[in-house]
């Protein structure tokens, strides 16, 4: 540090030139670390920001479910106080009976018919106004009105900021690429971060000593302390268990769109602190002799530890471009974590504990030794002594379903909340695969598991496109229907900051696979309005599929939300936008050659022999250890041993119902054309419904058509103009749907112009790019109808993305 000190410091002296003591009373080198600190000062600032807007909404949301709570109670005590009142007068009116009947038995007679009378008409009463408690239950008096949790001003600012940033930028495609942008509020965010750095960089002056000899150019150490400043917060938006995430309630698959940026930023940072040194490099005005005085036991390289921390982040920043990061993307999170590793490693190298350089990076190694610490203790299936899993994982069942889809089933001991998700790895599949897969199963002790009360039901349902999915799929193809794996979960991370639950009206939006994000969102919404625990008096879903059979991944859930919901509260829209009944290779010899010919043109593995042993090896060692476990449990006892060991093969088998592939659909109907439209009479048109001719596919027993030809789908075009209608106001529909329409018609439409919408609206949506960009364009133009209108007060949306 003293030579340091003696190099930037540079003494000052009657013979100083006049710039070098204007400089060094501007920006001494003292206090340059003040520049990193600025830093540090703009992101608590803005992660202040997030907090007080997470616990605004929070706290409006748990007053609003209390309130109404305290209503459903309130209307309980209502309808059941007044028939207390009566059994108490009917206790003290027999009372007083019972002390008259030793003196007038005849006038004792006479009462006792009356109070049987009386008894008569008070259980009647009471079962009249029982039944009418749990019809009327939930009604929509039961919603709270405005109070104080509602302030008009801040539901007006919070309307207009989302009415600016809720647009989407549009994705731009170039030949068969679509390169798609970040939300508008992240880089607005991005946008100040650049300004703030610039400013910072460049505002103050000089940004040059008016000779090297005379030190480091002071805009380079502004850069370089900002970059390194900088690194904390890089490292702790890219860690999936952090504290940021428990802070401000954004789940890391959105922190690590931060991450990113901020690599960026602190890419641009260095190459700030870079150029400067080789506009004024040091082997100009006698700055090498400073140069050897100071680092006489240098390597040769001048600038050989800079270029060292410079090649490892510019490879992170390259490799971490979406397309790239795709086209890649085991590769990548392979060596992404390591390179970073290597970058701080080599930062301490280069800063040499210099101004706080050091302070940031003891924070970095900090955060992200805790950070791995809480992920191996709380978000490992494997990772905790007192689970059946321990460092063995748990077993999975694979489930070939209808419109080539995959359904994994694993039976754990985890716990997670809708619209979580966790990564997967199978060793039998990809020795160091590790994938991330949305949740499609709801966590609740009302689906328990086949595998004990402990475990609950982890279901993940995808589709296979290529890498580790298509792998899998060759896999459960080789080995059969009843081979169960081993599977390894991280997790559960990400999920809603908030609960749709607290919201009138909720609107939920998928497109394809995306309802694996949705389906868990819509059972516990259903649960908890069927345990009146949920304000949520209406909820609209809208499902856009290729084919009817992707219905069959969600059938049983389905069928549950509309037997289990309150009547007439959840109404779901099916839009077929593509039906083929047969392909070419469906069946017979061409299906065995297309299948050949894939196998062919992706080959599995060649360490494809490695992975099962691996994965035998593994299940290996869960059987031995259950068995040791038997033999301490039975003590010597053989018939308990048997008993047991019988018990441990039918639970740790694959479980029968996940293991079968789905069976064919039935062939359908011969088509019946509808009757023609002249020769109706007009006297049916208003009685008559055109209803679907397609009978209904085996195994659906609520009412689903089965998938029509072209053919049919045309022919149902234009002579069945009305939808397929099901009970409780269900439909399918042929063709895409028009979401904007549909959401400006649910919020102005009906008779007084306000549509569905509650005081407070969710829209929840998750599919291709041009779905959400359409419903996020449409909400930013409905928050106009929150300003002046006290009617409405929100209108929330969330957007979940097909890939992280």
């Amino acid at each position: 540090m003293a030579g340091l000190a003696r190099r930037i410091n540079i003494p000052l002296t009657p013979t100083s030139p006049p710039g070098l003591v204007q400089a060094d009373a501007v920006d001494p080198w003292s206090r340059a670390g003040r520049y990193g600190l600025g830093w540090t000062y703009l992101a608590l600032a803005v992660v202040g920001v997030v907090v007080v807007v997470r616990v605004w909404h929070l706290w409006q949301d748990k007053i609003r479910q209390a309130i109404y709570k305290e209503a459903v109670e309130e209307r309980y005590r209502g309808l059941y106080g007044g028939v207390q009142e009566e059994e108490e007068q009917e206790e003290q009116e027999e009372q007083e009976e019972q002390e008259d009947h030793q003196n007038l038995q005849r006038e004792r007679e006479h009462q006792e018919q009356q109070q049987q009378q009386q008894q008569e008409h008070h259980h009647h009463h009471h079962h009249h106004q029982h039944n009418q408690h749990f019809s009327l239950f939930p009604t929509a008096s039961f919603r709270p009105r405005a109070h104080f949790s509602s302030v008009t001003w801040v539901n007006d600012t919070l309307a207009l900021f989302r009415w600016v940033f809720y647009r989407p930028i549009p994705d731009v495609v170039w030949r068969k690429h679509r390169f798609t942008s970040s939300s508008l509020a992240v880089l607005a965010c991005a946008a100040l971060a650049v300004i703030m750095v610039t400013l910072y960089c460049f505002l103050q002056q000089p940004l040059y000593w008016q000779s090297i000899r005379f030190g480091s150019p002071p805009v380079a150490i502004r850069a370089g302390m900002m970059a390194v400043a900088m690194t904390p917060w890089i490292v702790a938006t890219s860690m999936k268990a952090n504290l940021l995430t428990l802070i401000v309630g954004i789940g890391p698959d959105r922190l690590n769109v931060i991450h990113r940026w901020l690599g960026y930023l602190c890419l641009l940072l260095v190459l700030v602190h870079m150029v400067p040194f080789y506009l004024q490099p040091v082997w100009r005005d006698g700055g090498m002799s400073v140069f050897d005085q100071l680092f006489p036991d240098g390597s040769g390289f001048i600038y050989g530890t800079g270029v060292a921390c410079f090649v490892p982040l510019v490879w992170l920043c390259v490799g971490s471009l979406p397309w790239l990061r795709r086209k890649a993307f085991e590769a990548f999170a392979m060596l992404h974590a390591p390179a970073g590793a290597v970058y701080v490693g080599l930062l301490f190298w280069h800063t040499k504990n210099y101004l706080l350089s050091w302070s940031y990076l003891y924070a970095t190694v900090a955060i992200w030794a805790a950070c791995y610490l809480a992920r191996f203790v709380f978000k490992l299936n494997w990772s905790r002594p007192g689970r059946l899993s321990f460092l063995v994982g748990d077993e999975a069942s694979i489930t070939l379903l209808a419109d080539n889809a995959i359904k994994l089933t694993i039976p754990t001991q985890m716990r997670w909340r809708p619209g979580q998700y966790v990564y997967l790895r199978m060793p039998a599949v990809s020795l160091m695969g590790n994938h991330p897969f949305t949740i499609a199963s709801l966590c609740s002790d009302d689906f328990p598991s086949d595998y004990g009360d402990s475990y609950r039901d982890c279901v993940l349902v995808f589709k296979p496109y290529h890498g580790f999915t298509q792998r899998l799929l060759q896999t459960a193809i080789a080995n059969g229907p009843l081979h169960s794996y081993r599977a390894f979960l991280d997790g559960p991370y990400g999920g809603m900051r908030r609960e749709l639950a607290a919201f009138d009206t909720c609107i939920l939006i998928a497109g394809g696979s995306g309802i694996t994000s949705l389906m868990s969102q819509l059972l516990n919404l259903v649960k908890r309005m069927r345990d009146g625990k949920a304000i949520t008096r209406k909820v609209m879903v809208v499902w856009a599929l290729k084919r009817f059979e992707a219905m069959d991944w969600f059938r049983e859930e389905l069928r549950i939300c509309q037997e289990s919901a309150p009547p007439e509260s959840v109404v779901c829209k099916f839009f077929l936008t593509s039906a083929v009944r047969h392909r070419p290779f469906d069946d017979g010899p061409t299906m065995t050659m297309t299948m050949a010919r894939d196998n062919e043109h992706n080959p599995r593995a060649l360490n494809h022999m490695l992975h099962d042993k691996l994965d035998g090896f593994v299940a290996g060692i869960a059987s031995k250890r259950n068995s040791a476990l038997i033999v301490a449990e039975a003590q010597g006892d053989v018939e308990r041993e048997r008993e047991l060991r019988a018990e441990d093969e039918d639970r740790i088998t694959a479980l029968p119902q996940q293991c079968y592939l789905q069976p064919h659909q039935p062939e359908p109907l011969p088509v019946r054309a509808p009757e023609l439209a002249h020769l109706r009479q007009h006297g049916d048109l208003d009685k008559r419904r055109p209803v679907s001719t397609f009978g209904p596919p085996a195994g659906f027993d609520f009412g689903f058509p089965a998938t029509p030809t072209e053919f049919q789908k045309s022919l149902m075009r234009f002579a069945f103009p009305i939808p397929h209608q099901m009970d409780g106001g269900w439909t399918i529909e042929y063709g895409r749907p028009q979401l904007g329409h549909m959401l400006r018609q649910w919020a102005t439409g009906g008779s007084d112009g306000r549509g569905i919408l509650g005081r407070r609206t969710a829209v929840f949506v998750c599919g291709p790019p041009s779905m959400r960009e359409g419903v996020a364009n449409t909400v930013a133009r409905l928050q106009a109808a929150i300003w002046g209108d006290d009617e409405l007060e929100e209108l929330f949306l969330h957007t979940e993305n097909f890939a992280l």
